[in-house]
């Protein structure tokens, strides 16, 4: 399932083309995908494979030792070399595999320094990747650290083969042959998304038991997408193994009323817990966490963006992650069991002719620009979705937690 598993990643996640160089940036832990995916890489005809090795003791210990003025600045061979396979147009696989709670003790504001030092130094980089030039993809190995996050009552390597076996279950390599399934997970898609583009939708309205009571305006030129996308080259990939979400971004001005989490926030090495967010004419207001509010306000106030929505997706409740009846904590899995939102930056693909506009251009067309992007999960049981299409009548699109049509 491994060696499906990297099949997969390279044919389907950023669909590797001949003659074109594949950047991986991954944990040493996840050495034995590194080294199958640059394997598979070279066999479709990778011209190169580089990969950038990260080791989460170091990365901790940096953290202690090093005063926050340091992370102000980012080294220029970082700079140089994520900015130079930018242009070239590498394809990027970002293995996600770090113990959730890695970073707990450490200062948020020095995370949030680092991350935004890095995004402003390889700019380049993430606009190739925001505006859809260059294809992305990130998918998720186990560590010890996370394995015994998510199984606790097990032993180091029980703990490990379980989070494989679940992560081949919701990538689908426990199936016969994963890349039809996944063409026949993207036809799923297309059909809803294509509904929801013909709908002509004004707002969006959320509502649950948690308390979540929230309207969402939408740009008038939206577009859904769900499942993969295509580059401005015109090929198709899936930025995220797994996904499960249909998603847009919003009209970033037109948000109001207050949302609650249903689930625990990963970020950088810290949890963020039973927390909800109040907007007003798009903007957050306020905010309460009842674990982890210093790392939430280091995400909220990392620029004048990150007061606002970049994105609103759906994802249904009985989705197969769900029913795996497990919380990853991690961002990618977890985000793909519940509807969630996300604060910051908005993507180009999701308003029309969007790819070929700028950054000013999206912006001034109502997506949302920031130098971060960050999910937050907002699916429940009993969560409603009623949208209130241009002509005044409304259309439900979620009832009791899973798509109504």
């Amino acid at each position: 399932m491994l060696e499906k598993y990297a099949e997969l990643i390279i044919k389907q996640g950023v669909n590797l083309q001949k003659g074109q160089d594949l950047f991986i940036e991954a944990s040493i832990d996840s050495y034995q995908l590194v080294r199958l995916l640059t394997k598979k890489a070279y066999e479709v005809g990778a011209k190169d494979v580089i990969v950038n090795y990260r080791d989460e003791e170091v990365t901790r210990l940096r953290y202690e030792h090093c005063d926050q003025k340091h992370f102000e600045t980012v080294p220029l061979y970082i700079q140089e070399m994520r900015n130079q396979y930018a242009l070239q147009h590498a394809a990027l696989i970002s293995i996600e595999s770090s113990d959730p709670e890695s970073l707990k003790d450490i200062d948020p504001l020095k995370i949030q320094t680092w991350s935004k030092a890095v995004r402003q130094a390889c700019q380049p980089f993430y606009d190739a990747l925001d505006l859809g030039i260059n294809r992305w993809c990130i998918v998720g190995a186990p560590s010890i650290g996370w394995a015994n996050k998510v199984f606790p009552e097990m032993s180091d390597g029980e703990a490990v083969d379980a989070l494989w076996k679940a992560i081949f279950k919701v990538t689908r390599c426990d199936q016969e042959d994963p890349i039809e399934a996944w063409n026949e997970h993207r036809r799923s898609f297309e059909r809803r998304v294509r509904i929801l583009n013909e709908k002509k939708i004004k707002s969006l309205h959320y509502s649950n038991s948690l308390g979540t009571d929230l309207t969402i305006g939408m740009n008038p030129q939206y577009l859904f997408a769900g499942g993969g996308s295509y580059t401005t080259d015109g090929i198709y990939s899936f930025p995220n193994i797994p996904t499960e979400e249909i998603f847009t971004s919003p009209d970033f001005h037109q948000v109001n009323g207050v949302v609650y989490s249903s689930m625990p926030l990963h970020y950088q090495g810290h949890i963020v817990d039973e927390f909800n967010i109040t907007f007003e004419n798009g903007r957050i207001v306020d905010y309460h966490a009842k674990v982890g509010q210093d790392v939430l306000k280091s995400i909220i106030e990392t620029d004048e963006g990150s007061h606002y929505l970049g994105e609103v997706a759906f994802v249904p409740y009985d989705s197969p992650i769900r029913q795996l009846n497990l919380i990853f904590y991690n961002t990618l899995f977890d985000e793909n069991a519940s509807c969630h939102l996300a604060i910051g930056k908005g993507f180009g693909e999701c308003i029309k002719d969007g790819l070929q506009m700028s950054k000013e251009e999206l912006y001034q067309q109502g997506i949302n620009d920031s130098l971060t992007h960050v999910d937050f999960m907002i699916g429940t049981k009993d969560l409603s979705i009623e949208a209130t299409l241009e002509d005044g009548s409304t259309f439900m699109i979620f009832k009791d937690g899973n798509f109504a049509f």
